[in-house]
């Protein structure tokens, strides 16, 4: 899943790097939705994380989710990551609201 550029980019503390889940173009019933009215995709998958921070007493609390994780997004508070010519969003973990669980 991860291509060789995000390999070679390590991520700090608590940080989650994601990638989003493809914008729905064309409705159950076969609609063309407009590119106007497509909202922000707020799924994502989790493709890279940190190795978590450091907690009161000096011990390293670890990131709350996994790589393959798919996670529920803020809208907005994102750093934007160009890696292989693909977009990828940097987050805090704490910035993630939630993983759906299968």
């Amino acid at each position: 899943m991860a291509g060789q550029a995000i390999r070679k980019f390590l991520l700090l503390f608590n940080s989650v790097l994601v990638k989003r889940s493809e914008e729905e173009t064309v409705t159950k019933g076969g609609i063309m939705i407009p590119e106007k009215s497509q909202g922000k995709v707020l799924q994502a998958t989790v493709v890279a994380l940190g190795s978590g921070s450091k907690g009161k007493g000096g011990e390293i609390q670890s990131v709350s989710m996994k790589v393959g994780d798919k996670v529920l997004l803020p809208e907005y508070g994102a750093i934007k990551v160009v890696l292989d010519d693909k977009d990828y969003f940097l987050f805090r973990d704490g910035d993630i609201f939630g993983k759906y669980v299968d």
